[in-house]
């Protein structure tokens, strides 16, 4: 599994990596750290995701612009600590499948992340029955 991870906080960063890296099964993990980075790997034929991990609050290209312009073909899970509805709204019109509110609890969090992935092989496997 690849995981792009577009997070501009190192601290989240680092324990996501940390969390995804304890999973029974090898996930690698490409980090941009704002919109523009972001940008350049999704533009890179190198760079395939299985699933996109968004913070809507990044420097230089905003979250939700980053949607907007680049449609990623990966599945995108918008996870971020803004509550604002309609951010949330717009994110899903934009072609996120998911909006994970960012817990603030240490446990709550290392859950949230982990639910992201296993939602992920979760729609994988129903995708694949389908075929």
């Amino acid at each position: 599994m690849h995981v792009l991870l577009i997070e501009d906080n190192a601290g989240d960063v680092l324990l996501i990596r940390q969390i995804l890296s304890a999973l029974p099964f090898s996930v690698k993990v490409s980090t941009a750290l704002d919109g523009e980075q972001a940008a350049h790997l999704l533009a890179d034929p190198e760079i395939k995701p299985d699933l996109i991990i968004l913070d809507l609050n990044i420097p230089k290209i905003p979250g939700l612009a980053l949607l907007a312009r680049y449609k990623p073909a990966a599945q995108v899970v918008v996870f971020s600590s803004s509550s604002n509805e309609n951010e949330r709204k717009e994110a899903m019109n934009l072609g996120a499948r998911q909006f994970v509110h960012k817990p603030l609890e240490m446990d709550e969090f290392a859950k949230a992340v982990t639910k992201i992935v296993q939602d992920w092989i979760r729609s994988r496997s129903a995708a694949c029955g389908e075929a």
